[in-house]
């Protein structure tokens, strides 16, 4: 069969997580619940900070972009999934798979910059107190979110542009539940040895350089510490950056058994790491927030009382 360009494709069959039909309602149920945990946990987050005076201050700030990249970074591929399962449908649209693909790129880019802003936020905040207020003024800040911004959607267009250019030699069945890159240009039909250098060097410059950002960082951060004489000024040092340092241990973990199981072409794998990375890890976010930050919980508690 000749080959045909990808904007003559109408449409690509997600196979999603599992053919048995007993077993979709009790996946739908799960995701469900799993989707309005994130939702409504990020959600909260961002209300107890913009309402509370007290946490407009650059960690928090950091803290809602991230939250709200989480809640991006889940609705992109999670209702979709849930409407296939619920219509027992497996189709996705080209047009909707190019738009899955680009929010993906953008929202997963962006929490990974603004984890390495974070970082860089403790940095300053741990080793240069005095000038904190100043070096971390509203206007960087601003331009910091703004900029991890405009970088997450030169990422996600890149991406876009690769899954545009690849030709099929038939109906594509992706062993996903959502459009995949890696596994598009594995059924792809073209050469795309191109697509697949590009691929990895885009995912090397715009993973490579927050991760290098974050090790830097702690390593300023343990060394300044480590020049503390008190225990308790240590203690109290580590403890404003260990939910950060959960979180990020969380995100690139899963991140890399993703990336792992592309590399390897092992279909279940690569949707089991997938499922840790764009539902578990922005439905723990909230948690890992709200167990270890006593102003989170106190705003979220000034809310409630409000309410009730």
């Amino acid at each position: 069969m000749k080959p045909q360009n990808l904007t003559t494709v109408s449409e690509f069959l997600l196979l999603g997580l599992s053919d048995d039909l007993e077993l979709q309602p009790i996946l739908f149920g799960l995701f469900l619940h799993m989707y309005l945990v994130t939702v409504v946990g990020n959600l909260l987050i961002i209300l107890a900070i913009s309402s509370d005076s007290h946490l407009h201050t650059p960690m928090y700030f950091f803290l809602s972009n991230l939250s709200l990249a989480d809640v991006g970074f889940s609705s992109t591929t999670i209702p979709k999934m849930l409407m296939n399962i619920q219509t027992h449908s497996k189709s996705i649209s080209y047009a909707g798979c190019l738009t899955q693909v680009s929010f993906f790129y953008l929202f997963g880019c962006l929490d990974n910059l603004i984890l390495a802003v974070m970082a860089y936020d403790r940095l300053v905040a741990i080793c240069y107190p005095l000038q904190y207020p100043v070096i971390m003024s509203p206007c960087l800040c601003g331009l910091l979110v703004l900029v991890s911004f405009l970088i997450s959607l030169f990422n996600s267009q890149m991406h876009r542009m690769i899954v545009s250019q690849l030709t099929f030699c038939s109906d594509v069945e992706i062993p996903h539940f959502s459009c995949d890159p890696p596994q598009l240009l594995h059924f792809a039909c073209s050469d795309t040895s191109t697509n697949y250098i590009l691929m990895y060097f885009i995912a090397a410059i715009f993973g490579g350089v927050p991760v290098s950002g974050i090790l830097y960082s702690y390593a300023r951060i343990v060394s300044s510490i480590l020049r503390v004489s008190s225990a308790g000024g240590k203690y109290k040092a580590f403890s404003t950056c260990g939910s950060h340092l959960s979180v990020v241990c969380l995100f690139y973990g899963t991140g890399l058994g993703v990336y792992l199981s592309s590399v390897v072409h092992s279909p279940k794998k690569s949707v089991v790491a997938s499922v840790m990375y764009t539902v578990v890890t922005p439905m723990l976010n909230p948690f890992i927030y709200n167990l270890r930050n006593r102003d989170i919980k106190r705003a979220l508690w000034r809310i409630i009382n409000r309410t009730a």
